[in-house]
């Protein structure tokens, strides 16, 4: 349930909206799609398959999948089998390899194999809804977008910014608080916020750089000490040089390869 500032105006709501959006961007400079990809058609299928998962388990099976598969043409010719046992880790893998199977053919009958940069056409695609297609727009042709999962739209409503639960409401309902401008990197960082901190059984309050701002601030831990050991990922206790890594610029691949973990 969403709650507000008491005698919160809507200029209010907006001005206090924006100002989390500033305080977030200053905690997350590095903030990034946290799939790995190099094409909007990697994008795509990436994002498809981080449906029930995690990003961490589609990183690590995107590699081989890749380089069976690099284009629509290539994955629509797959034999099911095959895709199938690489994609398996995902789970629901026979539902996904239908939506990559369907999406592939699509791009390559309707698109001359090229991912479309138009949310209606995009939407139109097997397994792609408006939250798969606003990641695509957003991180691959750069047309802003809110991406509404369950780590934004959790925040969005403990945040106050809106007492919606149905994703596409959320999106509209936050989308008049910002710039559109700001709409991608503003998934970005309350995502990343969502992941670390802000966690759906036991956020970490006491260890909030936007507490002050939150209304709903005291429904986890607010001793700081403790509220810190709940932190994950790069801002877990002991994990000073990954974040510091991950400040100074060093791509998720390259941490991978100097043997860090990226997983929780």
């Amino acid at each position: 349930m969403a709650k507000k500032l008491e005698n919160e105006t809507e200029l209010g709501l907006k001005r206090r909206a924006r100002k989390i959006n500033r305080e977030l961007a200053q905690a997350y400079p590095y903030a990034v799609p946290e799939l790995d990809f190099e094409n909007p058609f990697e994008l795509l299928v990436a994002t498809v398959l981080s449906a029930q998962t995690t990003d961490v388990r589609v990183n690590a099976i995107t590699p081989a999948l890749f380089a069976r598969f690099p284009d629509a043409l290539a994955m629509s010719q797959a034999e099911r089998a095959e895709l199938e046992q690489l994609i398996r880790p995902t789970g629901f893998f026979r539902a996904k390899a239908d939506s990559l199977l369907g999406l592939s053919a699509a791009l390559v009958e309707r698109f001359d194999g090229d991912v479309p940069a138009k949310l209606d056409e995009l939407v139109k695609l097997s397994g792609v809804g408006r939250k798969t297609a606003n990641v695509v727009l957003g991180n691959a042709f750069g047309v802003p977008g809110i991406t509404v999962d369950t780590h934004f739209g959790r925040l969005a409503n403990r945040l106050g910014w809106t007492a919606e639960t149905d994703p596409v409401k959320v999106e509209h309902a936050v989308g008049e608080l910002f710039e559109k401008c700001d709409w991608t990197m503003l998934s970005h960082r309350v995502v990343f916020h969502g992941r670390r901190v802000c966690h759906a059984r036991k956020p970490a309050c006491g260890a909030c750089v936007i507490a002050k701002l939150c209304p709903s601030f005291g429904i986890g831990e607010e001793i700081p000490a403790k509220a810190k050991a709940l932190l994950k990922y790069e801002l877990a206790p002991g994990r000073e040089e990954l974040l510091a890594k991950m400040i100074a610029g060093a791509t998720r691949r390259e941490l991978r390869a100097e043997g860090y973990g990226l997983d929780a």
